[in-house]
């Protein structure tokens, strides 16, 4: 009954204490820089030219729904037509989920080189 009690101050402990670090590590590095007197510009590197990350999100979710929903219509025609049966629906809904991921990934790559 306690048990329920613990866990959660754990997982806001750890969160926090990867934030923490993260932020602080970040810090000591670049006051290292400044201190040595050299340019922090490695920390804006790339920042000017990625896509907005609205239209990245945006065409992965679009793609990953498109990719379940004919996932959905594959499973359907397999289970129709061969003697699969319903474990056609999961593979064909976690591969075309992927393969939508995939293509995704790709236009994003396209996106940050125009």
């Amino acid at each position: 009954m306690g048990s329920e009690l613990i866990i959660i101050p754990i997982i806001f402990g750890a969160i926090f204490g990867v934030f923490y670090l993260y932020f602080s590590t970040r810090n000591k590095e670049r006051l290292a820089l400044i201190e040595k007197g050299t340019d922090a510009s490695i920390f804006m590197k790339g920042k000017g030219h990625t896509a907005p990350i609205w239209k990245v999100f945006i065409l992965n979710l679009a793609l990953v729904l498109m990719g379940i929903g004919v996932g959905v219509f594959i499973a359907t025609i397999l289970e129709t037509y061969t003697t699969i049966g319903e474990a056609a629906y999961p593979a064909t809904i976690f591969l075309m989920a992927g393969i939508g991921l995939f293509i995704g990934f790709n236009m994003t790559k396209n996106l940050d080189k125009e």
